[in-house]
């Protein structure tokens, strides 16, 4: 089945509603419940706990606002929201077995709130490798988020108000509002929501491998398959490789693999000038004045915790480049990137940067493809009648090399 077969037929069957979905004759989808246990690193507590070190800490920048009105249905609690705390997950499986002997995680890209496009490639990936595909939401995005937070009407009056509020702003809209205004008012929810993404990953994983996951055997190889800002989480956990979860897998990422401050994710889909302002200023040019203030953030950020180092090492391209090369040497037989020539996101000549370094001797494949049709980052196979037969080509390409590699 064809890539504009897949999409409007995906589109409409899959819910999170239903307990299993028969897509066709050959694939099932099943809906799992998941619960977070690592809520509370979030925004929202008046203390914290490090578990792994019995560390008490506090969060200095919790609830300060320093960015004139922000909505009070955004600026929440994060560590009491609901939906980021209990979903539901989506599994794609060939029909007929019982427990996959091998799973594909696919993560996602910024503000994305219904996993419609990714579909058709989990699907594929299912098909071409005989593996189950576990599509798992970020914190905050997909079913993780209150409906409220994509709600036109409510959304619009945001909009309005935000660009009152700054009338300099650039690509603000209806379906980036919740997402910036929250990522301006306090930017380190980026930090924190990724290691809580980054500890739900690997509970989803050591569920696996205790033979605790219906769908999936313990032994089963675990690879991953990411997208956009998912191949940046994608990345941490395979540089990190906590308890050997990861020590086989092999990551293939689209559209994605470079490092934080070579993206350029202003767009009316991902996020507005302002919002990528505050959280560049953070993370990038401030980030160490925030260590030597922020406790909470310094422990965390540590050699303490691995993943910390491994995120602190792909936020900066000129920070610590040899520790993040050295990585990326010793991983380069299971990394795979594929980008696009007139990508503008996350440019593909920035992923060959990253994943082959700077004197270009890491070793890593990276594929750059072009098509013949206009696309952007954020809709590379647009569900335009008039180019179907290109689309579909197009598609089939990038699915192929990725289950190529996949399957070798």
């Amino acid at each position: 089945m064809e890539y504009f077969e897949l999409y409007p037929l995906l589109k409409d069957k899959v819910n999170y509603n239903d307990d299993y979905i028969a897509i066709d004759a050959h694939t099932g989808l099943f809906n799992e419940d998941f619960e977070s246990f690592n809520y509370n690193i979030l925004p929202g507590e008046d203390e914290y706990l490090c578990k792994s070190h019995q560390a008490i800490t506090t969060d200095p920048y919790n609830f300060e606002n320093h960015v004139g009105t922000v909505n009070e249905m955004l600026d929440v609690h994060d560590s009491k929201v609901e939906e980021n705390r209990h979903f539901r997950y989506h599994i794609f499986k060939p029909a007929g077995v019982d427990k996959a002997s091998g799973a594909i995680l696919m993560l996602h890209g910024f503000n994305e709130k219904y996993w419609d496009k990714y579909l058709p490639w989990a699907k594929r990936l299912m098909e071409q490798t005989g593996k189950a595909v576990v599509l798992f939401p970020i914190a905050f995005h997909m079913n993780r988020a209150p409906h409220e937070w994509c709600e036109r009407r409510l959304m619009h009056e945001v909009s309005d108000l935000r660009k009152k509020t700054f009338p300099d702003v650039i690509c603000s809209s209806l379906v980036n509002v919740a997402i910036s205004t929250r990522l301006q008012a306090k930017p380190q929810r980026f930090v924190w929501s990724g290691l809580q993404t980054y500890y739900d990953v690997i509970r989803l994983i050591r569920q696996i491998q205790a033979d605790k996951h219906p769908h999936i055997a313990p032994e089963a190889s675990i690879d991953i398959f990411s997208y956009s800002i998912g191949s940046l989480l994608s990345e941490i956990l395979v540089m990190t490789n906590p308890d050997n979860l990861f020590a086989k897998s092999k990551l293939c990422m689209f559209c994605g693999g470079a490092v934080f401050n070579r993206m350029s994710p202003v767009s009316k889909f991902i996020l507005d000038s302002e919002s990528n302002v505050s959280l560049y200023s953070f993370v990038i040019e401030h980030i160490d004045s925030h260590l030597k203030h922020d406790e909470r953030l310094r422990h965390y950020l540590s050699e303490r915790h691995p993943e910390g180092i491994a995120f602190l090492s792909m936020l900066n391209y000129n920070h610590m480049r040899a520790f993040r090369e050295k990585r990326f040497r010793e991983l380069s037989d299971r990394i795979l990137a594929i980008g696009l020539e007139k990508d503008t996101v996350i440019p593909a000549y920035e992923i060959v940067n990253t994943l082959q370094g700077s004197a270009r001797n890491v070793p890593v494949r990276v594929e750059t493809l072009d098509f013949p049709y206009d696309y952007k980052h954020e809709d590379p196979f647009p569900f335009t009648p008039k180019i179907k037969e290109q689309v579909n080509q197009c598609f089939n390409d990038v699915f192929t090399i990725a289950s190529d590699f996949f399957n070798n």
